[in-house]
């Protein structure tokens, strides 16, 4: 008898999580991006957010939770209930922040979420310096730096993201040393930088841009492996003698581990429809983005394959910097 209401019990529990499964979703959805609001993962929701509210028929609200490198909003998503009405959207620093931390991440990247979606990927970080910074290329900014070690600065916005990787990738393939100076966030950086406080900064293109074009800064290069339209005049880091350098900065979806499937897929083919519109095609390539919406165990895949890449670098530049 005993075993036979367990059974009963994990029929009914099965059928009502199918029933939510089909009735979702039934209420407003919240999307935390932990980071300050007007960052990229912001510019992008705000161009698909529209069209995935209209498949999805709820409205889809915004919470920027910030705080100690992403970490704060990531783990508040990670407790969150499993029902598809608590979003993560966030950039690589999902993965790369971990490894280049204390230990003391109060969550798994991977364990502690369902991956849904890769939405976006950039065309790699701008290299951006302050005009008055005496250096037309990479290689003038490298002599530079060896001219005068732990002369020159850079802005990090966090161990782990875009603009500190590939900052420690080039000091570690170069030989350089060049001062991190840690940020809260991307536009207290990009307003330090602007004033002659910091001399360098690596910044997704989109911000970059609007700088590099009215003279306030100069882009010397670029981080990912082929040039960006915006930005044609901008070299890559491999073409100007730094082959292999290949770091973009890309932006995902994820839910809470343990979200239905059915939950995911249609998540995910709300992500996919709004990324076909032609307006958030448009949006995307005034970014410098390229629209993704891969399937979820692609992402997951992907994800995985990423962690491995962050760990690898992280224990190479602390091994070079024990030497």
């Amino acid at each position: 008898m005993k075993r036979r209401s367990l059974a009963l019990a994990a029929v009914l529990a099965l059928a009502a999580g199918l029933a939510q499964a089909q009735a979702f979703p039934n209420k407003p959805i919240k999307v935390v991006v932990p980071s300050p609001a007007g960052g990229p993962p912001d510019l992008i929701l705000r161009a698909i957010l529209p069209k995935m509210s209209q498949v999805l028929g709820q409205p889809i609200v915004i919470d920027n939770r910030a705080g100690a490198g992403g970490l704060v909003g990531t783990a508040y998503v990670a407790k969150q209930p499993a029902d598809g009405y608590t979003w993560l959207f966030t950039t690589a620093s999902h993965v790369n922040i971990p490894p280049f931390s204390d230990g003391t991440v109060p969550y798994d990247p991977i364990k502690d979420f369902t991956h849904v979606t890769l939405a976006a990927q950039n065309f790699g970080q701008a290299l951006v310096v302050n005009p008055e910074v005496p250096a037309k290329n990479l290689q003038d900014l490298i002599a530079l730096a060896k001219k005068s070690p732990g002369k020159l600065t850079y802005a990090n916005a966090g161990n782990g993201t875009a603009s500190h990787i590939p900052a420690e990738v080039m000091k570690s393939m170069t030989g350089t040393d060049i001062l991190s100076v840690p940020y809260k966030g991307i536009q207290e950086a990009i307003t330090d930088l602007i004033a002659g406080r910091i001399d360098m900064f690596f910044v997704g293109t989109n911000i970059a841009l609007q700088h590099v074009q009215n003279g306030r800064l100069r882009a010397l290069a670029l981080t990912g492996s082929k040039r960006w339209k915006g930005m044609p005049d901008t070299p890559t880091m491999d073409e100007q003698g730094l082959k292999g350098f290949d770091k973009v900065n890309w932006f995902g979806l994820w839910l809470p581990a343990g979200a239905p499937p059915e939950v995911v897929a249609k998540i995910h083919a709300a992500v996919a429809a709004a990324i076909a519109e032609p307006d958030v095609k448009a949006a995307f390539d005034q970014q410098g983005l390229e629209g993704v919406a891969m399937p979820p165990a692609q992402f997951a895949k992907f994800v995985a394959d990423e962690q491995k890449a962050a760990q690898d670098i992280a224990q190479r530049l602390h091994a070079g910097a024990k030497k």
